[in-house]
C-alpha cells in the first residue's frame, strides 16, 4: 500500500493561522489541535498577523481582539478588505461590546477567553462545515442557486444582486445560501443557531441577529422595494420570495 508523503500531508491538512499575543496558548492550542488534523501557525502580533493572513493561503484565521501592539479590531477590518477568510474571535468573557462590534465587522463568530480546546476545535469546526471551506470528497451538489436578483455562486463563494458583486463574508453568505434554501419558510432563531453556527441558541447570544441585520445592509430591499428578510417576532426570520 502506497505511504502519503509527508508533504502531501500536510497540504491536505487544514490551516490555521492564531494571532495572539500570549505565546504559552498559542502552544497550548498548537499541541491540541494539530494531533487532531489541523496545521497550525501562531503569530504574536498584529503586524505579523496582517502579512501572514494576506499572503498565506489559510483556511481559518483565529484572532485576539486585544493585541499588544495593534487592536484585533483595526486587523480584522483590514483582513476584511482584502481577503474573505473566515475569521473567529477570541474575546474577553462576558464582553459583549466587543462580540458586537467584531461581529458587526464581519468575525464569522467568537470564542470567549478562557475557553478549553476542545470548545475551540468545536467552534472551529462549526465554521469550517457550514462554509464547506475546502471540503474534499464531499458529495457533488449544484454550482449556483439563484433568487429573483440574486445568485449565488457555490463554487466559488460569491454573490450578486442584480449583477453587480456583493461583498459577502464567509458568514453571511452561508446565512444567505441557507435562507435562500427555504424561501418563505420561518427559520426560528433556534434552527439558525444550530444549522448556521453549530450550537445551541441562547438568548444572551446576539449572533445570528447581528449576522442578519449585517445581511440586510449589504442587499437592501426586493427589486421591488419590499422587505427582503422580514422578522418574525419572538420566532426568527423569512426570506421572503421575490414578486
Amino acid at each position: 500500500m502506497p505511504v502519503s508523503k509527508p508533504e502531501e500531508t500536510r497540504q491536505k491538512a487544514t490551516r490555521i493561522l492564531i494571532v495572539d499575543d500570549d505565546p504559552e496558548l498559542c502552544d497550548l492550542v498548537k499541541r491540541y489541535l494539530e494531533p487532531e488534523g489541523f496545521a497550525v501557525s501562531a503569530v504574536h502580533s498584529g503586524a505579523e498577523g496582517m502579512r501572514a493572513g494576506v499572503d498565506s493561503d489559510y483556511d481559518l484565521i483565529v484572532l485576539d481582539v486585544m493585541l499588544g501592539d495593534a487592536k484585533g479590531f483595526d486587523l480584522l477590518r483590514e483582513l476584511r478588505q482584502r481577503v474573505r477568510t473566515p475569521v473567529l474571535m477570541l474575546t474577553a468573557k462576558g464582553d459583549e461590546f466587543d462580540r458586537v462590534l467584531g461581529l458587526e465587522m464581519g468575525a464569522d463568530d467568537y470564542m470567549p477567553k478562557p475557553f478549553s480546546p476542545r470548545e475551540l476545535q468545536a467552534r472551529i469546526g462549526a465554521i469550517l462545515r457550514r462554509s464547506g471551506w475546502r471540503q474534499e470528497g464531499s458529495t457533488p451538489r449544484p454550482t449556483s442557486t439563484r433568487s429573483g436578483d440574486l445568485e449565488l455562486d457555490l463554487a466559488g463563494h460569491s454573490a450578486k444582486k442584480s449583477g453587480e458583486h456583493v461583498h459577502l463574508t464567509s458568514a453571511e453568505f452561508d446565512l444567505l445560501h441557507l435562507f435562500l434554501e427555504s424561501p418563505g419558510k420561518v427559520l426560528t432563531r433556534e434552527d439558525l443557531a444550530g444549522r448556521f453556527l453549530g450550537r445551541k441558541f441562547s438568548p444572551f447570544d446576539r449572533s445570528v441577529d447581528l449576522h442578519v441585520s449585517n445581511l440586510r445592509r449589504k442587499l437592501g430591499p426586493q427589486s421591488d422595494g419590499t422587505e427582503r428578510i422580514r422578522s418574525v417576532r419572538g420566532v426568527g426570520y423569512l426570506y421572503a420570495w421575490p414578486h
